[in-house]
C-alpha cells in the first residue's frame, strides 16, 4: 500500500493528534479499551457473530477502505473475515490508542481462537471518525498471523526529538571505516507503528547479529509531518511518498550505495525475517 493510501486511512488520526500536541498523552496514558467504548462494542459484536451490528460499525459514506497483506479490500471482507472466524475468544492487547472529539486511532493485538478451536494473531490497525453522534470505522489495516514479533506498545523512543542526525552520521561513519562496516539509515518517526515493528525485528536474536557485524545503524527522524532532515532526505534519496520506514545504505565515506524506490520496508509488520536478512546480506559490505 502507498503512503498516500496508507496515511488516507490511518496515520491521519495520529497525525491530528499529534499537531494537537496529544502525542505524548496517547502513548503515555494506559493503553485501556474502555476509555473508547465504540472499539468495545465492536469487539463484543465480533465475538457474538451480530453480522448486523458488525456492519453498522463500518462507515458507507465514505466507504470504509481495509488493506489486507497491501491488498485493498471492501468492508465487507473485512466483516465478513470476523464473522468466518466464529470468534470463540479474542485476547485484546491494545499498543496505541488515540482519541480525539470526531476521530481515533486503535492499533492492537488479538490472540484469536475460532469457533473450530484454531488459534491466530491478528494485528490490527482501525481508524474511526464520529459520524453525527455514531463512530465508525473508516480504515482497517490488518495482519494476520504475522511473521515478526510486534511491539506490545510504541513508547520506545526510537527517534528522540533533540537528536543531531547529522553529528550521528558523522559518527557512525567514523565507526564503519574502522571496523569494515557499512551506514544503515532508517528514516522514520515515533508514530510511525511498522518503524517500531522494524526496530524490534533488528534487535531481535535472529537479526541483531547479521546488523551488528555489518552495520552502524543512525535513525533519520522525519517528525509528525515528515518534514524533518529535509537535506538528509535529499542527499540519500528517500521517496517518503513511497513510505516510512525507508531504508539506505552508505559506504563508510558516505557514498550512497542503495536506497529503497519502491516502499520495501513501508508494510514491515507483514513482512518475513528471512526478507530483512536478504536485504542486509545483499547490502553489507564485501568481504576483504
Amino acid at each position: 500500500m502507498n503512503r498516500r493510501t496508507k496515511l488516507g486511512i490511518m496515520l491521519v488520526f495520529c497525525m491530528a493528534a499529534l499537531a494537537n500536541g496529544w502525542a505524548q498523552t496517547a502513548t503515555s496514558t494506559p493503553a485501556d479499551a474502555a476509555s473508547f467504548p465504540p472499539f468495545q462494542q465492536w469487539t463484543g459484536a465480533v465475538l457474538t457473530g451480530d453480522a448486523g451490528t458488525l456492519q453498522g460499525f463500518y462507515s458507507t459514506d465514505p466507504p470504509a477502505q481495509v488493506s489486507v497483506k497491501t491488498q485493498q479490500l471492501p468492508a465487507t471482507a473485512e466483516i465478513n473475515f470476523w464473522l468466518d472466524q466464529k470468534v470463540r475468544s479474542m485476547k485484546v492487547e491494545i499498543v496505541r490508542l488515540v482519541v480525539l472529539p470526531d476521530r481515533a486511532s486503535v492499533i492492537f493485538r488479538g490472540a484469536v481462537v475460532s469457533g473450530d478451536g484454531h488459534s491466530m494473531n491478528v494485528t490490527d490497525a482501525q481508524g474511526w471518525r464520529k459520524q453525527g453522534d455514531t463512530w465508525r470505522i473508516v480504515g482497517v489495516e490488518r495482519t494476520d498471523n504475522p511473521a515478526l514479533k510486534q511491539p506490545s506498545d510504541m513508547k520506545k523512543n526510537i527517534y528522540p526529538d533533540d537528536a543531531n542526525a547529522h553529528a550521528e552520521i558523522k559518527e557512525a561513519e567514523g565507526k564503519a571505516a574502522r571496523e569494515h562496516k557499512r551506514v544503515l539509515l532508517v528514516f522514520g518517526a515515533n508514530w510511525c507503528f511498522d518503524c517500531h515493528v522494524l526496530d524490534l525485528a533488528f534487535h531481535g536474536p535472529q537479526l541483531s547479529p547479521l546488523v551488528d557485524a555489518n552495520y552502524e545503524v543512525v535513525h533519520v527522524d522525519l517528525g509528525p509531518d515528515e518534514k524533518k532532515n529535509p537535506d538528509l532526505v535529499k542527499q540519500f534519496e528517500i521517496p517518503l511518498n513511497k513510505g516510512i520506514p525507508a531504508l539506505a545504505v552508505a559506504e563508510a565515506d558516505g557514498t550512497l550505495v542503495v536506497s529503497q524506490k519502491n516502499g520495501e520496508f513501508e508494510d514491515a509488520r507483514g513482512m518475513t525475517p528471512e526478507a530483512l536478512a536478504e536485504f542486509l546480506n545483499k547490502w553489507k559490505p564485501q568481504a576483504r
